[in-house]
């Protein structure tokens, strides 16, 4: 028998999915492609047979005569194998490739300074559940570590043609001559190599000025803004050295800088914690009141036996709350209209274009972090401490070997509690950062949240479908990036 009988006479069955309904139809999430299938008709009739038995070509074909002509069975049929819905075989590979060896680096993160004029108290970088080791390390980047990390990112970005620059900190304003540097360095390396570069930030509002906004505006600078709801619930976490709130010196601020910058995007992000985490009532405020047509939410990272750690019923509650703005960012769509949950819009996005990832995030893969005493991490959560270290850019730039041991140690195929998970198309694992901290190694599975994790992508799934049914082409926006 030739190798083409052989798979014609081989019983299909119904490759790696999750099932989902939406808008009265069934939609198939195709693991490990990311691919979202739309069941009707014919194609739903073909499924449903093979959910009770797998079976050849020609046994699907003599159960259906009769009903169908054969050349529609034998389309459709066509047309399920070539996505993947039904395999007769090996299906496609159930991870996606390990990188090249020299994949290209398109993003840099300069950490400006460790220093912050605020002390919050969930802080990664100053709390109890702080790694980096920055004992003897500049407490700001120089323009010479500032110059050696943008060369380093011109000089591994091979041929993107679109580079990425991001200042964080600490409070990354606190270093503004520096970053005002290293963006005139920049842009003139670009013109120099026929690149572009883009550039974002993180900021606490409290040192913006108006001649800061307007530099800002003036390069297009993104902004994200750490900001936590109103003055009550802002105040209980994000305080100054002394104990004072600091919402009243930022609300103006904010306000000056939305009305100023209008050349990229600005958008809010809030740390949820024990004590603050109604986030109907935070995203009512940032919206209505202070005008952010952006705000994404993100639990505190923090060991499970901090005061400010969100467990149990209480993450419970802030997943209902999610649903909620996720149903109501739904409902916008259907009448074209633009909702501010970025949390739901970023997973429609990745769902809408087919996210498969072998990496939870460009850690270590596309991005890396710098510290101000030069030293290369995965990313920035990881600058000065004692691991996900990748070289430094005043000493022979960037470990290649370091890095490459990081990839093969962190994809999702060397993750085996990931394995089974349909989920792990746009998961992938979990933070680097958020394993280390709960169990003291960065490629540990954050297994914690696996559920939670699956019942969001399902639901985000559910509004992708209605949205797909009923007004497909609110999806278009999602083709442009």
């Amino acid at each position: 028998m030739t190798a083409v009988a052989e798979a014609i006479a081989a019983p299909y069955r119904i490759g790696e999915h999750h099932a989902f309904y939406a808008a009265g139809r069934e939609f198939l999430y195709l693991v490990p492609s990311g691919a979202i299938f739309g069941l009707e008709g014919l194609s739903k009739t073909i499924v449903d047979l093979l959910r009770h038995e797998a079976l050849p070509r020609e046994a699907i074909r003599s159960r259906l005569a009769g009903l169908h002509p054969a050349a529609e069975v034998e389309a459709v049929i066509e047309e399920l194998e070539f996505c993947d819905v039904i395999i007769n075989g090996e299906s496609r590979e159930k991870f996606p490739a390990l990188p090249e060896p020299e994949f290209p680096i398109q993003r840099i993160v300069l950490n400006t300074t460790n220093q912050c004029n605020l002390a919050c108290g969930y802080c990664y970088e100053y709390s109890d559940d702080k790694i980096a080791e920055s004992a003897g390390k500049p407490k700001y980047m120089s323009t010479e570590v500032a110059q050696a990390a943008i060369d380093t990112l011109f000089k591994e970005a091979a041929g993107r043609p679109l580079l990425h620059v991001t200042f964080f900190g600490g409070e990354t304003l606190l270093n503004f001559p520096l970053m005002k540097w290293a963006v005139e360095y920049a842009n003139k390396k670009a013109r120099e190599s026929g690149k572009q570069v883009d550039y974002s930030l993180t900021t606490n509002a409290t040192l913006l000025t108006e001649e800061i906004v307007d530099f800002l505006a003036a390069n297009r600078i993104g902004v994200t803004v750490s900001i936590d709801g109103d003055k009550e619930l802002h105040d209980r976490m994000r305080v100054f050295h002394s104990g004072k709130g600091s919402y009243d010196v930022i609300a103006p601020r904010i306000k000056m800088l939305l009305a100023r910058h209008k050349t990229n995007s600005i958008g809010a992000r809030v740390t949820l914690s024990s004590g603050v985490r109604d986030v109907r009532r935070i995203y009512d405020h940032l919206t209505k009141e202070l005008g952010f047509q952006g705000v994404g939410f993100s639990p505190a990272t923090a060991n499970p036996d901090r005061l400010y750690h969100i467990g149990g019923q209480k993450m419970d509650d802030v997943f209902d709350a999610f649903s909620e703005l996720a149903w109501e960012y739904r409902d916008f769509a259907l009448k074209g209209g633009q909702h501010y949950f970025t949390n739901v819009n970023d997973s429609i996005k990745e769902l809408h274009q087919g996210i498969s990832k072998a990496y939870t995030c460009g850690a270590g893969l596309g991005l890396l972090g710098v510290s101000t005493s030069g030293g290369i991490a995965a990313c920035h959560r990881f600058a000065d401490s004692p691991v996900a270290q990748m070289g430094n850019v005043l000493d022979g730039g960037v470990d290649h070997g370091a890095r490459r041991q990081f990839l093969e140690n962190h994809h999702i195929g060397a993750r085996p509690d990931c394995h089974s998970c349909w989920v792990r198309p746009v998961c992938a694992g979990g933070c680097y950062h958020e394993s280390f901290i709960h169990h003291g190694q960065t490629a540990a599975s954050t297994l914690n949240q696996c559920d939670r994790v699956r019942n969001w992508i399902d639901l985000c799934l559910r509004i992708y479908g209605e949205i797909a049914v009923h007004n497909p082409q609110f999806l278009q926006r999602f083709d442009e990036n």
